[in-house]
């Protein structure tokens, strides 16, 4: 397989002091690159029997979308609050100061579907610990998560569970 991570730009204290953000975009414009992301999900969830992909706004939606399509399931949005025009449910979580919260349609997932949560980055798993919540909440099964990176130093998946973890590049 192609190293995918030389397609991912380190950015210097952004969004702010101290943090080295991971940038996707030139993943993004690189038509093999891209296309190997998605294969490669899809490869690792073709027996899943995936219902729907939900993915957590924004840069989940660029990756969660594609592999919907890719894997014949729906698609279902996971944002912030007042984005989504419909009845919705939230789950809220922590943060290093404070609380954050998602939400999606509340009609979006129903029991016993079989539900894959995609986002760009895994960090320290409060976003991904929340939409499983909220997946979870509707009676639907959690089959797993999948990311394009992993920061494992921050351990993430811990927040998981017992939901299988899977990341393409992972940062030790």
């Amino acid at each position: 397989m192609t190293d995918l991570s030389r397609f991912i730009r380190d950015i210097p204290d952004f969004p702010k002091k101290g943090i080295l953000f991971k940038d996707i975009t030139p993943l993004l414009r690189d038509h093999a690159a891209f296309s190997r992301v998605i294969d490669a999900l899809a490869e690792r969830h073709k027996n899943d029997r995936v219902d729907a992909v939900a993915a957590v706004e924004s840069r989940g939606f660029i990756f969660g979308a594609a592999l919907a399509l890719r894997l014949g399931a729906g698609f279902v949005p996971i944002r912030k609050p007042g984005k989504l025009p419909y009845d919705t449910i939230d789950q809220s979580y922590s943060l290093e100061y404070g609380t954050d919260t998602i939400q999606m349609h509340s009609d979006a997932i129903g029991k016993g579907h079989r539900v894959l949560i995609v986002d760009d980055l895994l960090a320290t798993g409060g976003t991904a610990a929340a939409a499983v919540a909220l997946v979870s909440r509707q009676g639907a099964v959690v089959v797993g998560a999948s990311f394009v990176i992993e920061l494992a130093f921050l351990s993430g998946r811990d927040k998981l569970g017992k939901v299988p973890v899977f990341a393409l590049i992972r940062y030790d």
